[in-house]
């Protein structure tokens, strides 16, 4: 099993975090075969080609499959951080993980169509000049519904990240969380809040924004990068301030 093979090798694990999580549990193993069902499902209905024709169109969107299937990949790792940190497999965590798998399942067709159509149609057809002989079409005003939906499933994701780690941060005294594991712990529940505020702040614009709402709400998520950063750098600081704090009374003590 990957996941297994990624824990032995330590694979994320880092030297201020101790890892709670042991041999791979049912909810992880679970949890793995539902994100092999999803990916099938993205490759599920491409047919063979019978020509070179058809190969070629086949070809172009490939690249609307890379994107669907690297951003499922960065769930499924953020899924197997969170497990091999904090170990957790309570009710709570249960109900959470099901939902979280819910919502993976039923949106990878809505977030595979609109991939295929930003990339197929607007990046290689329009902007690259390839065309793209595709059965996917949407009209004009089909946009602001689209994006809505894309919005809800990007935030039901990253709500429930945020939660899993409020969670763990509520358990922490149970979990015997270190000072630098609890900054890192909200550092994560600030990194998925700012997923989720984006993405009501794009459904939002969708609803009651002005004329060039559709373009700008997909644009909005375009902040995440720059945010996740300042987050990492803020709270980057706090731990290292612990850490030359605990140096300096390990230090003195001596």
């Amino acid at each position: 099993m990957l996941r297994e093979h990624l824990a032995q090798k330590s694979l994320g694990e880092k030297e201020y975090f101790r890892w709670r999580g042991g041999e791979v549990s049912r909810i992880e193993g679970f949890t793995d075969a539902v994100f092999a069902f999803a990916i099938t499902l993205l490759v599920v209905s491409l047919e063979v080609p019978n020509s070179f024709d058809e190969l070629v169109e086949t070809m172009k969107g490939f690249a609307a499959f890379g994107v669907t299937f690297t951003a499922l990949v960065g769930i499924w790792y953020a899924h197997y951080l969170f497990f091999r940190r904090y170990g957790m497999q309570d009710g709570f965590t249960l109900v959470l993980n099901a939902v979280l798998l819910f919502v993976i399942l039923f949106y990878i067709y809505p977030l595979k169509f609109l991939f295929t159509l930003l990339i197929s149609y607007g990046l290689l057809d329009r902007v690259l000049g390839f065309e793209f002989r595709g059965e996917i079409a949407i009209k004009g005003e089909q946009w602001e519904p689209l994006m809505v939906i894309y919005g809800i499933g990007f935030l039901a994701i990253f709500l429930v990240f945020v939660l899993l780690h409020w969670h763990a941060y509520r358990k922490r005294h149970a979990l015997a969380l270190s000072p630098i594991e609890m900054i890192t712990t909200r550092s994560s529940i600030s990194a998925y809040g700012i997923c989720v505020i984006i993405a009501l702040l794009s459904i939002g614009m969708v609803a009651f924004g002005g004329r060039y709402r559709t373009a700008m709400s997909g644009w909005l998520y375009a902040l995440i990068g720059p945010l996740q950063a300042l987050n990492g750098i803020i709270f980057g600081r706090q731990i290292q301030k612990l850490q030359k704090d605990s140096f300096t009374m390990a230090s003195s003590s001596d």
